[in-house]
């Protein structure tokens, strides 16, 4: 029959007691006092040294401007974590130099204290590539705690004790141990799916030959493997069967098909204009009443930025089943159209020739595809025309180079005697009558 939980603990509780009886023993021999003596004054000369040391390592650190970001990052590490790097050589130093004049038992304290030190300054090095500050302060203390059981020699001790705490859930029975374990591996794996995801995106974009659009659907899907395969490899760790675990998966899919419809057509959707390359980072598009630029493509939605600085999350569903202009697909030539009449006095051959040189005279406007113009009809008030030009650079704008040519319009058609009517109405009063009133357009 195995013992229960309290008789663990109990057990547990006198390994400690008799440890720290030993230990206490131990404490009280004179060289103990020495080696604690000696581990302070090798600590405080490593602090010393740092004080020292520290400000002209940031000194020189400043001046190296052509260091790419990851080295100064490193080099700040080391630098915070100057004092341990110092301590941990002087005091290995110390117990070589005791290992070879005196009694092994005259420098145990020291050694203790030596590989303590070590196992920390290693920790805070390696946690620093978990970027996630909460992430990476659980991982470290996690670590400290377990090393200093292994330097202490109490490891078989913890893992007893949290062997022996465990939750039944139906034929599946969960440890604490096994919690931490799980823990550990999620932590650990997921911390390596992190660090590798960020550096085969780096390489994905830097590659020139492949399309934004499918540089973002390679690097989701290069995520989704990493993180895929390492919570994978973290449930089989630590014993958990897949098997129970795919058909769970399977009916919580089903579920959650009917349950987020939506979702999962703007997943779905998502993928498709990544595939047919419709629209990329960098294309401006109009959507209804939205005009901008796009400036990701996220797994639910398209992010698009207007000119007046606003940022659109438009669902992918919408750029599927929408009608979507997208003003730089195949190039980057776009024709606008603007609209205007004259006077019925006016020649209108002369109105085409003005009319052209004022569009000519914008600087957006191409002179490699002039610019056209037509009459278009013939109105109550005026003669109408439309003025075609052509432009490269939608992402500039549309309002503002139209308004631009307007405004050539206006003063081309001032110096050039052209007139723009516009409805007039005239009231006339007849003697002896009830007034009467008169409407037409006149051009002048």
């Amino acid at each position: 029959m195995e013992p229960d939980l309290f008789e663990q603990t109990a057990s547990y509780g006198l390994d400690i007691f008799h440890f720290l009886k030993i230990q206490l023993g131990a404490l009280l021999r004179p060289w103990v006092g020495y080696q604690i003596l000696i581990a302070a004054t090798l600590f405080g000369l490593a602090h010393f040294a740092a004080r020292l040391a520290g400000p002209r390592l940031h000194g020189w650190l400043r001046t190296r401007q052509g260091w790419p970001m990851w080295r100064m990052r490193t080099a700040l590490v080391l630098i915070r974590r100057l004092r341990g790097l110092i301590f941990v050589p002087l005091i290995w130093g110390t117990i070589w130099m005791l290992r070879q004049t005196t009694w092994p038992s005259r420098s145990f304290l020291l050694t203790i204290i030596g590989n303590l030190a070590l196992a920390w300054i290693v920790v805070a090095l390696a946690a620093r590539l978990i970027a996630n500050r909460a992430l990476r302060a659980v991982v470290q203390y996690g670590a400290w705690i377990w090393l200093t059981l292994t330097v202490l020699g109490q490891t078989d001790q913890f893992v007893a004790l949290m062997s022996g705490i465990t939750v039944d859930l139906g034929s599946l029975t969960i440890s604490a141990w096994m919690v931490v374990q799980a823990a550990v591996a999620v932590t650990v794996l997921l911390a390596t799916a992190r660090f590798l995801s960020r550096i085969s995106a780096a390489r994905i974009n830097a590659n020139d030959d492949m399309s934004p659009s499918m540089r973002v659907l390679t690097i989701k899907v290069v995520q989704l493997a990493f993180y895929g395969t390492a919570f994978l490899f973290a449930m089989k760790a630590v014993g958990v069967d897949l098997t129970g675990l795919a058909v769970l998966s399977g009916a919580i899919g089903v579920g959650l098909g009917f349950g987020l419809q939506k979702v999962v057509s703007n997943l779905v959707s998502g993928i498709i204009i990544l595939l047919d390359k419709s629209v990329k980072p960098g294309d401006v598009i109009s959507l209804g009443e939205t005009f901008g630029w796009i400036n990701a493509l996220g797994a639910r939605y398209v992010s698009v930025v207007t000119r007046d600085g606003r940022e659109y999350l438009i669902p992918n569903e919408d750029m599927i089943t929408g009608q979507v202009v997208n003003w730089s697909h195949s190039n980057e030539f776009v024709r606008l159209d603007i609209f205007f009449g004259t006077a019925y006095a006016n020649d209108p051959h002369e109105v085409r020739r003005i009319a052209v040189e004022a569009a000519l005279s914008v600087k957006r406007v191409l002179d490699t595809k002039p610019p056209v113009c037509h009459i278009t009809g013939f109105g109550d008030s005026s003669v109408d025309y439309i003025l075609r030009f052509w432009i490269t650079d939608p992402t500039a704008g549309l309002t503002n180079v139209r308004g631009a040519v307007y405004l050539a319009l206006w003063d081309a058609f001032k110096a050039g005697g052209i007139a723009i009517p516009f409805p007039q109405r005239e009231v006339r009063l007849l003697d002896g009558g009830e007034p009467r009133q008169m409407q037409g357009g006149r051009g002048e």
